[in-house]
Protein backbone atom coordinates (compact mmCIF):
# COMPACT_ATOMS: atom_id res chain seq x y z
CA UNK A 1 0.00 0.00 0.00
CA UNK A 2 3.03 2.67 -0.84
CA UNK A 3 1.34 4.04 -3.94
CA UNK A 4 -1.33 3.68 -6.49
CA UNK A 5 -4.79 2.38 -5.44
CA UNK A 6 -3.40 0.61 -1.55
CA UNK A 7 -2.70 4.26 -0.40
CA UNK A 8 -5.76 5.79 -1.21
CA UNK A 9 -7.69 3.33 0.30
CA UNK A 10 -5.10 3.95 3.15
CA UNK A 11 -5.69 7.66 2.98
CA UNK A 12 -9.47 7.05 2.56
CA UNK A 13 -9.56 5.13 5.97
CA UNK A 14 -7.62 6.76 7.75
CA UNK A 15 -9.66 10.39 6.55
CA UNK A 16 -12.80 8.44 8.63
CA UNK A 17 -11.04 8.11 11.51
CA UNK A 18 -9.89 4.48 11.32
CA UNK A 19 -6.19 3.41 12.71
CA UNK A 20 -4.52 1.58 9.80
CA UNK A 21 -1.12 -0.61 8.87
CA UNK A 22 0.18 -0.52 5.96
CA UNK A 23 1.88 -3.12 3.94
CA UNK A 24 4.74 -3.18 1.18
CA UNK A 25 8.50 -3.90 0.71
CA UNK A 26 9.58 -0.30 -0.15
CA UNK A 27 9.81 1.57 2.89
CA UNK A 28 10.67 5.02 1.96
CA UNK A 29 7.50 5.03 0.09
CA UNK A 30 5.68 3.23 2.71
CA UNK A 31 6.36 6.21 5.11
CA UNK A 32 5.18 9.12 2.91
CA UNK A 33 2.07 6.98 2.64
CA UNK A 34 2.18 6.72 6.82
CA UNK A 35 2.87 10.56 7.34
CA UNK A 36 -0.40 11.29 4.99
CA UNK A 37 -2.71 9.00 6.94
CA UNK A 38 -1.12 10.70 10.53
CA UNK A 39 -2.08 14.08 9.35
CA UNK A 40 -5.48 12.95 9.73
CA UNK A 41 -5.07 12.16 13.20
CA UNK A 42 -4.70 8.43 12.90
CA UNK A 43 -2.30 6.14 13.99
CA UNK A 44 -0.34 4.64 10.72
CA UNK A 45 1.80 1.42 11.33
CA UNK A 46 4.19 1.31 8.21
CA UNK A 47 5.07 -2.59 7.91
CA UNK A 48 8.02 -4.18 5.01
CA UNK A 49 6.40 -6.98 4.23
CA UNK A 50 6.73 -9.08 1.12
CA UNK A 51 3.30 -10.51 0.65
CA UNK A 52 4.53 -13.51 -1.26
CA UNK A 53 6.85 -14.90 0.95
CA UNK A 54 4.69 -16.80 3.99
CA UNK A 55 7.19 -15.85 6.76
CA UNK A 56 7.31 -12.44 6.11
CA UNK A 57 3.19 -12.33 5.96
CA UNK A 58 3.59 -14.00 9.96
CA UNK A 59 5.84 -11.36 11.25
CA UNK A 60 3.75 -8.34 9.70
CA UNK A 61 0.78 -9.72 10.99
CA UNK A 62 2.05 -10.11 14.57
CA UNK A 63 3.54 -6.99 14.45
CA UNK A 64 -0.05 -5.07 13.84
CA UNK A 65 -1.44 -7.37 16.42
CA UNK A 66 1.05 -6.50 19.31
CA UNK A 67 0.79 -2.67 18.12
CA UNK A 68 -3.36 -2.27 18.08
CA UNK A 69 -4.82 -5.27 19.96
CA UNK A 70 -7.13 -6.72 17.40
CA UNK A 71 -7.29 -6.25 13.53
CA UNK A 72 -10.71 -5.34 11.91
CA UNK A 73 -9.87 -5.31 8.12
CA UNK A 74 -7.99 -6.58 5.68
CA UNK A 75 -7.42 -5.44 2.44
CA UNK A 76 -5.68 -7.36 -0.35
CA UNK A 77 -4.66 -4.63 -2.74
CA UNK A 78 -0.86 -6.30 -3.75
CA UNK A 79 -0.92 -6.93 -7.67
CA UNK A 80 1.93 -6.60 -10.23
CA UNK A 81 1.21 -7.24 -14.26
CA UNK A 82 3.78 -8.88 -17.08
CA UNK A 83 2.67 -7.85 -20.77
CA UNK A 84 3.74 -10.85 -23.49
CA UNK A 85 2.56 -12.95 -25.80
CA UNK A 86 1.81 -16.79 -24.54
CA UNK A 87 5.29 -17.85 -26.47
CA UNK A 88 7.51 -15.63 -24.93
CA UNK A 89 5.75 -15.62 -21.31
CA UNK A 90 7.88 -17.23 -19.04
CA UNK A 91 7.74 -19.77 -15.98
CA UNK A 92 9.30 -17.01 -14.02
CA UNK A 93 6.86 -14.44 -14.87
CA UNK A 94 3.74 -16.79 -14.61
CA UNK A 95 4.72 -18.02 -10.82
CA UNK A 96 5.25 -14.06 -9.94
CA UNK A 97 2.38 -12.65 -10.86
CA UNK A 98 0.20 -15.40 -9.40
CA UNK A 99 2.30 -15.43 -5.85
CA UNK A 100 1.67 -11.58 -5.85
CA UNK A 101 -1.60 -11.09 -7.65
CA UNK A 102 -3.40 -14.39 -5.92
CA UNK A 103 -1.83 -16.58 -3.44
CA UNK A 104 -0.99 -13.43 -1.31
CA UNK A 105 -4.50 -12.85 -0.74
CA UNK A 106 -5.22 -16.71 0.27
CA UNK A 107 -1.71 -15.84 2.92
CA UNK A 108 -2.85 -12.87 4.51
CA UNK A 109 -6.26 -14.02 4.84
CA UNK A 110 -5.29 -17.32 6.23
CA UNK A 111 -3.01 -15.43 8.59
CA UNK A 112 -5.56 -13.04 10.25
CA UNK A 113 -8.19 -15.38 10.17
CA UNK A 114 -8.03 -16.11 13.90
CA UNK A 115 -8.31 -12.62 14.94
CA UNK A 116 -11.60 -12.64 13.29
CA UNK A 117 -13.10 -15.36 14.18
CA UNK A 118 -11.98 -14.55 18.13
CA UNK A 119 -12.91 -10.95 18.06
CA UNK A 120 -16.86 -12.27 15.98
CA UNK A 121 -16.19 -9.14 13.65
CA UNK A 122 -13.55 -8.82 10.56
CA UNK A 123 -14.08 -7.05 6.78
CA UNK A 124 -11.96 -8.68 3.77
CA UNK A 125 -11.71 -6.10 0.79
CA UNK A 126 -10.07 -8.11 -2.22
CA UNK A 127 -9.00 -6.63 -5.38
CA UNK A 128 -9.45 -8.11 -9.04
CA UNK A 129 -9.91 -6.16 -12.37
CA UNK A 130 -12.08 -5.87 -15.01
CA UNK A 131 -9.64 -8.26 -16.45
CA UNK A 132 -11.52 -10.87 -14.39
CA UNK A 133 -14.49 -10.71 -16.14
CA UNK A 134 -13.32 -9.15 -19.76
CA UNK A 135 -9.64 -10.64 -20.52
CA UNK A 136 -7.33 -9.01 -23.09
CA UNK A 137 -4.55 -10.19 -24.91
CA UNK A 138 -0.64 -10.20 -23.50
CA UNK A 139 -1.80 -10.36 -19.60
CA UNK A 140 -2.16 -14.26 -19.16
CA UNK A 141 -0.97 -14.41 -15.62
CA UNK A 142 -2.61 -11.48 -14.18
CA UNK A 143 -6.10 -12.06 -15.68
CA UNK A 144 -5.68 -15.55 -14.73
CA UNK A 145 -4.81 -14.32 -11.25
CA UNK A 146 -7.66 -11.92 -10.73
CA UNK A 147 -10.44 -14.42 -12.18
CA UNK A 148 -9.22 -16.25 -9.48
CA UNK A 149 -9.36 -13.78 -6.84
CA UNK A 150 -13.28 -13.27 -7.54
CA UNK A 151 -13.54 -17.30 -6.80
CA UNK A 152 -11.44 -17.06 -3.34
CA UNK A 153 -13.73 -14.02 -2.89
CA UNK A 154 -16.81 -15.64 -3.34
CA UNK A 155 -15.64 -18.89 -0.91
CA UNK A 156 -14.59 -17.03 1.27
CA UNK A 157 -17.76 -15.41 1.99
CA UNK A 158 -19.43 -18.70 2.54
CA UNK A 159 -17.00 -20.29 4.60
CA UNK A 160 -16.07 -17.31 7.05
CA UNK A 161 -19.79 -15.89 7.21
CA UNK A 162 -20.63 -17.40 10.19
CA UNK A 163 -18.01 -15.70 12.35
CA UNK A 164 -19.79 -12.09 11.38
CA UNK A 165 -16.87 -11.76 8.17
CA UNK A 166 -17.75 -10.02 5.65
CA UNK A 167 -15.70 -10.83 2.36
CA UNK A 168 -16.23 -8.49 -0.83
CA UNK A 169 -13.45 -7.62 -3.83
CA UNK A 170 -13.54 -4.24 -5.85
CA UNK A 171 -12.63 -4.71 -9.55
CA UNK A 172 -10.90 -1.52 -11.00
CA UNK A 173 -11.10 -0.81 -14.39
CA UNK A 174 -7.80 1.67 -15.48
CA UNK A 175 -6.84 4.25 -13.25
CA UNK A 176 -3.45 6.56 -13.63
CA UNK A 177 -1.27 4.83 -10.93
CA UNK A 178 2.34 4.13 -10.67
CA UNK A 179 1.87 0.59 -11.77
CA UNK A 180 -0.17 1.67 -15.10
CA UNK A 181 2.17 4.52 -15.90
CA UNK A 182 4.04 3.47 -19.17
CA UNK A 183 1.67 0.43 -19.90
CA UNK A 184 -1.43 1.91 -20.77
CA UNK A 185 0.09 1.92 -24.42
CA UNK A 186 0.71 -1.87 -24.45
CA UNK A 187 -1.61 -3.91 -26.80
CA UNK A 188 -3.11 -5.79 -23.77
CA UNK A 189 -4.22 -2.50 -22.01
CA UNK A 190 -5.37 -0.59 -25.52
CA UNK A 191 -8.56 -2.17 -25.41
CA UNK A 192 -9.39 -1.61 -21.94
CA UNK A 193 -8.31 2.01 -21.77
CA UNK A 194 -9.89 3.09 -25.42
CA UNK A 195 -13.46 1.77 -23.99
CA UNK A 196 -13.63 3.01 -20.55
CA UNK A 197 -16.25 5.77 -21.42
CA UNK A 198 -15.22 8.57 -18.32
CA UNK A 199 -12.23 10.06 -19.85
CA UNK A 200 -9.24 11.41 -18.73
CA UNK A 201 -8.69 8.30 -16.98
CA UNK A 202 -9.43 8.50 -12.78
CA UNK A 203 -6.55 8.91 -10.20
CA UNK A 204 -6.17 6.23 -7.28
CA UNK A 205 -8.86 7.88 -5.53
CA UNK A 206 -11.25 7.18 -8.07
CA UNK A 207 -11.00 3.39 -7.08
CA UNK A 208 -12.45 3.26 -3.44
CA UNK A 209 -16.30 3.51 -3.69
CA UNK A 210 -18.36 4.98 -1.05
CA UNK A 211 -20.05 1.61 -1.07
CA UNK A 212 -16.93 -0.68 -0.37
CA UNK A 213 -16.78 1.99 2.85
CA UNK A 214 -20.17 0.53 3.55
CA UNK A 215 -19.57 -2.87 3.42
CA UNK A 216 -16.24 -2.27 5.42
CA UNK A 217 -18.00 -0.44 8.09
CA UNK A 218 -21.82 -1.04 8.13
CA UNK A 219 -23.94 -4.07 9.02
CA UNK A 220 -24.54 -6.82 6.58
CA UNK A 221 -24.50 -4.83 3.50
CA UNK A 222 -22.38 -6.11 1.37
CA UNK A 223 -21.55 -9.76 1.03
CA UNK A 224 -19.88 -11.98 -1.55
CA UNK A 225 -20.24 -8.74 -3.85
CA UNK A 226 -18.57 -7.87 -7.14
CA UNK A 227 -18.08 -3.78 -7.02
CA UNK A 228 -17.07 -2.94 -10.72
CA UNK A 229 -15.21 0.80 -10.48
CA UNK A 230 -14.19 1.01 -13.80
CA UNK A 231 -15.77 4.14 -15.32
CA UNK A 232 -18.33 2.54 -17.29
CA UNK A 233 -16.19 -0.06 -19.19
CA UNK A 234 -18.04 -2.57 -18.10
CA UNK A 235 -21.34 -1.64 -18.92
CA UNK A 236 -20.61 -1.98 -22.57
CA UNK A 237 -20.09 -5.79 -22.26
Amino acid sequence: MSSGIGAAYAKALAEQGADVAILARRKQKLERVAEECRSFGAKCLSVVCDVTAEDSIKAAVQEIADAFGRIDVLINNAGVCEFSLLEDHTTEQWNKVIATDLTSAFLMTREVEPYFKKQGYGRVVNTASVGALEAGAMQISCLAAKGGILQVTRELAAELAPFGVLVNVIAPGVFATEMTDGMLEAEGSLVLKNRTCLKPLCRAQGAVPADAASGIRGEHVLHGTDIYVDGGLTSQL
